[in-house]
């Protein structure tokens, strides 16, 4: 077949896909757009109170986030199995609403800002976890797999375009409204997505014809709350997921501790280092929204979720060779937004639609455990590894991404044998 015929075909493919799911993607897009904008918020202020105290810190920050993930997951367990979807996510995002309000009046009264700066790094840490497995694990629930592999990269770009919108704010608005008021901004954000999410619940309630298939889709999903541990356990394809996600988690640590390192070293006010970060998530976004738009949406469909996954691996070893060479800011700038950028314009939709060849008590509890027990925990080993490299051991930045280049090697083998995996498990 010609290019040209493949673009016709590719253009009538997302015209037939859009005639069906118009509506739900159009209050998915918007639904990840103010989810993102909400976390882009608040991210550059989180990063900042990161390294405050130095990013030999960092490590412990990140064992407190795993500690109250591991305290947190039973609840969501619970809470999965006895309530039905239309009245547990809207739940969900009212609960992290009503903490932005008590962080609100804390910033706002100055109240013992040296452990609230610490306390909102682990919350952020967390509700980035929750709320973005959440929301796909929604999307891999009422899209099929097909439709899915159309749609994804374009809702993820509702995402990305609030990635861009929430770094704006902090740029723009700082100044003028100050810090606390940046967090009811977040939680005005985070308002408008529960309405998303009772818009798509009413949409597909109304779109489904078949009576059994909306009895099934509105019911708990069931089951005990450590189901999705002992499915990962008896599965070889969640298994790989699970190191897929390591993987991620091992790499993505070594670039924020660098990032940390050459921001900590260089930039001493806090008011700047918030800019600098805010800067970094603006050109991330941008880049990813081109990724998304453009890229994800024909090579997903053209050739499958596994060259959507193999390219942040590819990008990673790449980056980590250049850093081994000459590692400087303008450098490790430029691959850190790359990086970033091709992790949520073409990683993170892939990866979710690997869920998409699972069951529906995996999509969300198996998801939960990898999302958090997997990709916390190894943001503990990993900021732990990293610190022995480089404060025990006393391994440059240079060193240290060189050790990653053949980490991001394995990652790429990977990532291909899951997409044909894949391919396998959704034949028809």
């Amino acid at each position: 077949m010609s290019e040209d015929g493949k673009v016709g075909k590719q253009i009538n493919l997302l015209k037939s896909v859009f005639e069906k799911e118009g509506a739900a993607f159009v209050w998915s897009f918007l639904y990840f757009f103010a989810l993102l904008s909400a976390y882009f918020i608040l991210r550059p202020i989180r990063d900042a109170m990161g390294i405050a105290s130095g990013v030999g810190f960092l490590p412990w920050l990140f064992t407190a986030t795993f500690f109250v993930m591991l305290a947190v997951m039973p609840i969501y367990g619970v809470l999965v199995s006895r309530y039905p979807r239309r009245k547990f996510i809207p739940f969900v995002y009212l609960f992290f609403i009503l903490n932005l309000l008590l962080f609100w009046y804390f910033f706002a009264n100055n109240i013992r800002m040296d452990i609230v700066a610490q306390i909102f790094f682990v919350w952020l840490s967390v509700f980035n976890v929750f709320v973005v497995s959440i929301f796909w694990s929604f999307m891999v629930d009422i899209f099929k797999s097909g439709d899915s592999k159309i749609l994804f990269g374009l809702i993820a770009s509702g995402g990305t375009i609030g990635g861009i919108v929430g770094p704006t704010i902090v740029t723009l608005f700082t100044d003028v409204i100050g810090t606390e008021s940046l967090l009811l901004i977040s939680a005005g954000m985070l308002l408008f997505a529960v309405y998303c999410v009772l818009k798509l619940i009413s949409l597909r309630k109304d779109d489904l014809i078949d009576q059994e298939d909306i009895k099934t889709t509105e019911a708990a999903i069931g089951g005990g709350m450590l189901a999705g541990v002992s499915a990962v356990f008896k599965s070889r394809y969640l298994m790989g997921i699970s190191l897929l996600v390591f993987l991620l988690s091992l790499t993505a640590t070594f670039a924020y501790f660098q990032q940390g390192s050459l921001i900590y070293e260089l930039v001493t006010e806090t008011d700047e280092r918030v800019k600098i970060f805010g800067q970094i998530d603006l050109y991330v976004s941008i880049f990813a929204f081109v990724f998304q738009v453009f890229v994800a949406g024909p090579l997903l469909s053209s050739y499958g979720v596994k060259a959507g996954i193999i390219i942040l691996p590819l990008v990673t070893l790449i980056g980590f060779a250049l850093l081994s060479v000459s590692p400087t800011i303008g450098v490790f700038i430029i691959f850190q937004t790359v990086r970033r950028a091709s992790e949520y314009g073409l990683f993170v939709p892939s990866r979710e639609n690997l869920f998409s060849a699972t069951s529906r008590e995996e999509k969300y509890k198996a998801k939960s455990f990898i999302d958090t027990v997997v990709f916390r925990g190894g943001d503990v080993a990993n900021g732990w590894f990293y610190n022995m490299l480089s404060s025990v051991m006393g391994l440059s930045i240079s060193a240290i991404a060189m050790i990653g280049v053949p980490i991001a090697a394995l990652w790429c083998v990977l990532g291909w044998k899951l997409g044909k995996s894949h391919e396998q498990k959704t034949k028809i």
